[in-house]
């Protein structure tokens, strides 16, 4: 039987979590986290019928189904709060303290401008709450044709949260994943994904051997960087949980004064 992409993330951050010691703890509270979405998802999935037939959308062109969704994110926050880090529990207390109103206003204010990344524990937890949403209506609807130049995600406009390279011939090929939605699109290997920059001299890579699945992309015309799951490596890498392991690249791109191009999921 094939496994859920949702079963896949769980599975894979327990695995990571044993693999990686230093970062056991990021990937035990992300395992709560997705088990919490994959719950979240198969409510949506009830509530909203099959939907047979995909539609050609925006993703924000969809408004927020408030009536779903605020009385979903108090018992969210209940249930994040007693597995969280110390920072995202207290986020938690206080977003559960705001009244309905108020939890609407965030909701709405966060739905519009989440494709800008704002690490604060009390936006990880919205945003947390909200991806299975994105996700759920990415899944639903079919994206416009676009460019393999373009750097941004085709349905939301929202930035790459991680690369990765999948097996094409005698090589591979380059994709992109969304931070929000979580939407997968082509986009040419050759290419900073920040800047469009195109010489070779001018883009980076560096991996370790400590993580063999793993490529950091930086430009040297920008100084951003994307890391990349490359899958002719290891084909039983799921990019969005093996991004998150990965934490000593993130300090390896600092130290050479590279920026991320967008923090991942949980705004690291």
């Amino acid at each position: 039987m094939k496994r859920s992409k949702w079963d896949q993330r769980i599975e894979r951050t327990e695995e990571l979590a044993r693999t990686y010691s230093f970062a056991a703890q990021i990937l035990r509270f992300y395992k709560h986290v997705v088990i919490l979405q994959q719950e979240f998802y198969a409510c949506l999935g009830g509530a909203n019928g099959s939907r047979a037939s995909k539609r050609r959308s925006h993703l924000f062109d969809e408004e927020l189904d408030f009536e779903f969704l605020i009385p979903k994110f108090p018992e969210f926050l209940s249930r994040i709060e007693t597995v969280s880090p110390e920072p995202i529990m207290q986020a938690a207390r206080s977003l559960k303290a705001q009244g309905s109103s108020t939890r609407a206003e965030i909701l709405s204010s966060h739905w519009r401008h989440d494709h800008h990344i704002d690490p604060r524990p009390e936006s990880t937890l919205v945003r947390t709450f909200l991806q299975p949403y994105a996700e759920f209506i990415a899944d639903h609807s079919d994206c416009a044709d676009h460019s393999e130049a373009v750097g941004v995600c085709p349905f939301c406009n929202g930035k790459p949260a991680v690369g990765v390279l999948r097996p094409e011939g005698d090589g591979g090929k380059r994709s992109l994943i969304c931070s929000l939605c979580f939407t997968e699109w082509k986009y040419g290997r050759i290419r900073c994904v920040a800047c469009g920059e195109e010489a070779v001299d001018k883009l980076a890579v560096y991996t370790a051997e400590q993580f063999p699945q793993v490529r950091v992309e930086a430009c040297d015309t920008c100084h951003r960087y994307i890391k990349t799951m490359d899958l002719t490596k290891n084909g039983l890498a799921v990019p969005i949980v093996d991004e998150l392991a990965s934490l000593p690249l993130n300090l390896w791109a600092q130290e050479h004064q590279y920026v991320k191009l967008q923090p991942n999921i949980l705004g690291i």
